[in-house]
């Protein structure tokens, strides 16, 4: 197949019906911009995930104190 060929199997792809709608320039506008704004709010949500510490605070000590037993502390 050449590409004479090729192209005119595509042709009838471009050709322009006005009775289709399509989204034109502001659709693609705002996909763009919703595009853009998607990996802006990933970059910084990358960003702040980074600077989290995800280090567990030590277990408390058990207080001498506070009794414990099989029933859990529970006096009754």
């Amino acid at each position: 197949m050449s590409a004479s060929q090729a192209l005119t199997h595509l042709v009838p792809l471009a050709e322009v019906d006005d009775n289709k709608v399509t989204p034109g320039l502001l659709g693609f506008i705002v996909f763009a911009a919703l595009a853009v704004g998607v990996w802006l709010l990933m970059k910084s949500m990358s960003r702040h995930m980074g600077r989290v510490s995800f280090k567990e605070a030590p277990e408390p000590q058990a207080d001498p104190a506070r009794p414990t037993g099989a029933d859990g502390g529970k006096q009754g």
